[in-house]
């Protein structure tokens, strides 16, 4: 029975992968159409998708981005998690406020040169050489993003079928590298709408079925008392309440430098539907993130014992970030397993996709067109993407199979973009009058350092920095209570602006060499190389 069971769960995900692999080669066919019609250059098609994306798809696409693997697993790991609960679980609205901010705040600076990349308005102002090593974490945040959600999707599948994690991590990245390279933002976007779909319907199916399994308590007394393990919601004492401001002010700003976030808002017609597509983003974010929220707390509730899982429980043998597949395959009929296994497992790769783009889109045009060679004609420029596209899924495959922790992949890769780029995106956009290029170098190399000395245990990295309020544990690592990403962004800001002025004021005493000799060359984005087919397509368009 258990192994045809399997089978059936195979045989579910095949499915869904085919139409999620079928849907994106039908898209790539939209994006050769697009690129004739366009009167944008071929790479901006590949991009932004000529920057003429559907309101709805727009919409749909955005959400998908974000409620992807990292998103739906890791909020059922914090609910399900003793040490966490819901009051810890502060993504869904975190991510509210991050779409509208994004909304109000930072889609009309970033369309009003119509920029394609994030990456732009920095090569713009500070020149290609610290455009690239701001490029660094940029990079790096879409990488944990791309590894976090291969890590759900192998988590996912091996979790109830019993086929190793690297094969179904393996499998998964293959068909997200596929059709992304085929068919870029169009191939990405449509696949986030079937996928959105299948998420909406897989873990929609499958909730009242947990919801009425024999095994667990009543969900409104284990969220108070203590049963199997600590109450689901969680506890906030007060030596905490810093540290809980910090983890929601990261998801909430470091989302607001994610390349994806803006890759989105720049593929609409105008800035109206753009900003609609993020106040739409932020309404769907909480309720989808409902049935994940669930099914973390019953899986909390549940006397595992009881059930066909056994003991000891998923906690205790570290299978936290998969008690989401683990309730799935548990406490819910096998046909339920079945249709919400193969679902799920389509769904996830949503966000995988969209970060594949993201990282692949800076490589081509920030890296390879404007500094390594800028003479590249846009047939170049697009071979870079795609293959750009297959290192990094394949730098992301190799990451998800390095951790167990949905939760950890996510908060490490909003911990990267928010400690050393939220204050570079906010003095850009908003600040730009008063700051300078040495003040941005020097900005972003203390964030660095900062943020290397206060440590990661998780990435081996050591904890060299004592902090206010650090408390030691059992293995000697500190145990930070003193919000030290926020602290690490307002000193960047600070810092930024100060050595802005300090460097502004030895230029004018003669100091330093003029700007204009240091800066030769260095601000030039290069001019796109159009290929004879697109010259010819553009004359006719002009005509």
């Amino acid at each position: 029975m258990e192994m045809a069971a399997n089978w059936l769960k195979l045989l579910s995900i095949g499915v869904f992968y085919a139409i999620i692999l079928c849907t994106g080669i039908w898209a790539a066919r939209r994006t050769k159409r697009e690129e004739r019609r366009s009167p944008g250059s071929r790479s901006e098609v590949e991009i932004v998708g000529g920057r003429n994306l559907n309101i709805w798809v727009s919409i749909l696409t955005i959400t998908a981005t974000w409620v992807g693997g990292g998103y739906i697993l890791g909020v059922a790991e914090a609910i399900y998690n003793p040490t966490l609960g819901l009051v810890w679980t502060t993504a869904p609205i975190a991510y509210v406020l991050t779409f509208i901010l994004g909304g109000l705040f930072f889609v009309k600076p970033i369309r009003a040169k119509n920029y394609v990349t994030l990456m732009d308005p920095f090569q713009e102002k500070y020149g290609n050489t610290i455009a690239a090593i701001l490029f660094i974490p940029a990079i790096l945040g879409d990488i944990l993003w791309i590894a976090c959600s291969l890590g759900g999707l192998g988590g996912t599948v091996s979790a109830v079928i019993e086929i190793s994690s690297t094969l179904s991590i393996g499998i998964s990245a293959s068909v997200a590298i596929l059709y992304t390279s085929m068919g870029g933002l169009f191939s990405v976007a449509y696949t986030d709408v079937i996928q959105l779909g299948f998420m909406f319907v897989g873990l929609g199916i499958c909730v009242p079925f947990v919801l009425t399994t024999p095994q667990a308590a009543n969900l409104t007394v284990a969220a108070v008392t203590k049963l199997y393990q600590e109450p689901w919601i969680g506890k906030i004492t007060t030596e905490d309440t810093a540290r809980w401001i910090d983890g929601s002010l990261l998801l909430i700003l470091g989302g607001l430098c994610y390349p994806a976030f803006y890759q989105r808002v720049l593929s609409t017609a105008t800035d109206k539907q753009a900003q609609l597509t993020c106040y739409a983003g932020a309404a769907l974010c909480p309720i989808l993130a409902i049935p994940s929220i669930i099914i973390g707390a019953v899986a909390a509730s549940t006397n595992w014992n009881q059930t066909s899982f056994g003991s000891p429980s998923p906690y205790e043998q570290g299978k936290s970030g998969l008690i989401l597949p683990i309730a799935l395959q548990h406490l819910c009929p096998v046909y339920v397993s079945v249709i919400s296994t193969g679902a799920l497992a389509a769904a996830v790769m949503s966000s995988a996709d969209s970060a594949l783009l993201s990282a692949a889109s800076m490589l081509g045009r920030n890296i390879f067109k404007n500094i390594i060679y800028k003479k590249a004609s846009e047939k170049m420029i697009l071979v870079v993407i795609k293959v750009s596209v297959i290192v990094c899924g394949l730098i992301g495959a190799a990451l998800a199979l390095s951790t167990n922790s949905i939760y950890l992949l996510w908060i490490y890769g909003a911990d990267v973009l928010y400690s050393m780029m939220t204050a570079q995106v906010i003095c850009t956009f908003f600040l730009s009058q008063w700051i300078n290029r040495y003040g941005v170098v020097s900005g972003f190399l203390l964030a660095m350092v900062l943020r290397t000395l206060v440590g990661e245990p998780g990435l081996g990295l050591p904890d060299l920095l004592p902090l206010p309020w650090d408390k030691i544990q059992d293995d000697g690592h500190k145990f930070r209570l003193f919000p030290f990403r926020t602290a690490i962004m307002l000193v960047t800001i600070i810092t930024v602006l100060l050595t802005s002025k300090i460097a502004e004021w030895m230029l004018k005493r003669g100091l330093q060499k003029s700007v204009d000799k240091m800066n030769t060359n260095m601000d030039y984005i290069a001019p796109v190389q159009r290929d004879e087919e697109e010259e010819e397509k553009l004359n006719q368009t002009q005509t």
